[in-house]
């Protein structure tokens, strides 16, 4: 996938050519198939968060820290958009989480804040392993799992009173539509949160990346099953044109840092090679660029950002 960096914040078409259609199907299928085939290695060897942790600057951290850390990860990004968890009447009651893989935030907020939560995935393997952990917590009755496409989701406008995507808006191939649906589904005056991986935001002398920095991108889209890139500004400009209100963005990428090299540990573990060995052909490529995302994180290519805003009233 080409990753070439651009103002996507400009009136991307909604409407798309034959060929966009194909590469937009051609894309879904292999965000499918990807994650059908890793997620239980995922789960087995990191449990049900399929997410980076949230990590002290320059500390050092032991494998047992990395759970705690995914969890932090999701108190933080609550408490980043100010997400009422005391007030009886502020705290969210309908949640939908776009891009849930196997339900880890779902179950979580679900429990958190005694909502109902929806999650929607790509991967109907997910989507199975989700519902069947729902029931086996006790929460069947509160949390539910579809596979469905996050650029047309199957719920009406003005659902959910909290959008939660935590790290799929990477994958997403048109953002605009991406933001749309997030704010269409959102009730007026829901919290939007997105957590993702960004480019570097350009400077104003800047129409793209340098090519160096696209091909190592290049490199893990090839990989990752992503498509372009965008910075977080882009996500911000995006926002702003739907006339989304409170609009906040963060730059977390030196609190996630210990992540890649304890998943490259753990991947080189007796553990994890078998179970990489037996997941598949497209797991063990993405393993393979892993390395990259170090690179990328090191030369401050990559960000791993969140935004937050809310639906005006």
């Amino acid at each position: 996938m080409a990753t070439t960096a651009g103002d996507v914040a400009a009136a991307t078409p909604m409407k798309l050519t034959a060929v966009e259609d194909e590469q937009q199907r051609q894309l879904k299928k292999g965000i499918a198939e990807l994650y059908d085939e890793s997620s239980g290695m995922w789960e087995d060897i990191w449990g049900e968060h399929m997410h980076h942790g949230f990590y002290d600057s320059d500390t050092v951290v032991e494998i047992a820290d990395h759970r705690s850390a995914q969890i932090r990860m999701i108190e933080q990004a609550l408490l980043f958009a100010s997400v009422s968890a005391d007030d009886p009447v502020k705290k969210p009651k309908s949640i939908v989480d776009v891009g849930c893989g196997i339900g880890g935030s779902s179950r979580y907020l679900a429990r958190k804040y005694g909502a109902e939560c929806h999650g929607i995935t790509l991967s109907p393997v997910q989507a199975e392993r989700a519902q069947a952990l729902a029931a086996a917590q006790g929460l069947a009755d509160k949390v539910s799992f579809q596979v469905a496409d996050a650029l047309n989701q199957p719920f009406p406008d003005g659902q959910f009173d909290l959008v939660w995507s935590m790290e799929s808006g990477e994958h997403m191939p048109v953002k605009l539509k991406f933001v749309s649906e997030l704010a269409r589904v959102a009730a007026p005056g829901a919290t939007i949160i997105i957590v993702t991986w960004c480019h570097r935001d350009l400077s104003p002398t800047e129409k793209s990346l340098r090519p160096e920095e696209e091909k190592l991108l290049n490199k893990i889209c090839s990989s990752f099953y992503l498509p372009a890139w965008c910075s977080t500004a882009d996500y911000v400009k995006l926002l702003e044109s739907l006339s989304l209100q409170d609009i906040k963005a963060a730059d977390w990428s030196g609190n996630v840092a210990p992540f890649w090299p304890a998943v490259i540990k753990t991947a080189l573990s007796w553990k994890g090679i078998t179970s990489l060995l037996r997941s598949g052909w497209k797991s063990i490529r993405g393993a393979m660029v892993m390395p990259l995302m170090i690179e990328g994180f090191k030369k401050d290519i990559i960000k791993f950002s969140i935004i937050t805003c809310k639906k005006p009233e």
